[in-house]
């Protein structure tokens, strides 16, 4: 028969059975610090600047890092090395990895769920935005091998010639989650740019940034080398500002952005002509999402004597 016997550790009792199945009657909790997430890896904000994060009584739910420039600057030095490698992989490889952060993301459903939920939304709600990232995950990891076959050409010249246009990636995007969608309008916007081998910095929702920190989890888990999506946590006006005068991002790409954001981003974005995309209006499941992040090559070949 299992004995029982009382330990005190720091004033806290626990109960401990012989055979070692009972379970503690108090214990403290381990509770998450959310951080960011560059180059595969979850640094604190340079800054030591937080954002507290409360829910609909006035209740802190967590303490959020508030992303600076400095952190902006790191995020995208890690993207520009991770892009040549992540571009030359195969189709075949990126629909892999695209579809394994989907596995990964199914099989942490629950714990996606309850977090939308902690952070004000519905249970309805929550479930079928999980449900429906995770598909979308699928249906454009379906997309790699065949986006090229699609939108590329051969030409006809009037000349002794003939040409192709086929297309390659831009190369660092940065990203801007909408506010009203924690998990399924970030996964929107990052799953057609990471297909077509570009890499991302994504500012997670002001709203929702306990999501992005979470997916950052699952990238980290899903065979995606570090460096091809970072995610920072903090105000929109700050990375706005920073990120569309970068002159080492190669566009710019949002869904919810007002009139005044986006004639900043324009304007700032003319500095060393990076790409603007607007995706308000886009549906959400179309290979034109890919193709928008996209440069045409063009390749000439002489015939004839």
């Amino acid at each position: 028969m299992a004995t029982k016997t009382i330990l005190k550790v720091k004033n806290i009792k626990v109960n401990v059975s012989s055979n070692g199945h009972e379970v503690p009657k108090s214990r403290l909790d381990v509770r998450k610090t959310y951080k960011l997430y560059i180059d595969g890896k979850f640094p604190r904000t340079e800054s030591g600047r937080v954002v507290a994060l409360k829910d609909a009584s006035g209740k802190l739910i967590a303490n959020v890092c508030r992303g600076s420039r400095k952190d902006l600057r790191d995020s995208i030095v890690s993207n520009r090395k991770a892009q040549e490698g992540w571009a030359k992989k195969s189709a075949y490889n990126k629909a892999q990895i695209l579809y394994r952060i989907a596995e990964t993301l199914e099989g942490r459903r629950a714990q996606f769920i309850d977090t939308l939920v902690q952070q004000g939304d519905s249970s309805v709600n929550a479930k079928k935005e999980v449900d429906a990232a995770i598909d979308l995950l699928v249906y454009y990891a379906g997309w790699s091998d065949k986006y090229i076959q699609v939108f590329s050409s051969v030409n006809p010249v009037e000349s002794s010639h003939f040409n192709f246009s086929y297309h390659e990636p831009m190369g660092v995007v940065s990203v801007v989650a909408p506010l009203q969608q924690g998990l399924m309008g970030m996964v929107s916007l990052l799953a057609p740019m990471i297909i077509g081998g570009n890499v991302c910095t994504l500012l997670a929702s002001e709203k929702y940034p306990l999501t992005a920190v979470d997916f950052g989890e699952v990238l980290n888990a899903s065979d995606v080398p570090g460096g091809v999506v970072n995610i920072l946590t903090g105000y929109r006006k700050e990375f706005l500002s920073h990120a569309s005068s970068h002159m080492d991002i190669n566009a710019i790409l949002f869904a919810d952005l007002d009139t005044e954001q986006k004639k900043l981003v324009q304007i700032n974005a003319a500095l060393n002509v990076k790409r603007v995309l607007d995706f308000s209006k886009e549906d959400i499941q179309s290979p034109y999402r890919i193709l928008a992040a996209q440069e045409t090559k063009t390749t000439w070949h002489p015939i004839g004597s």
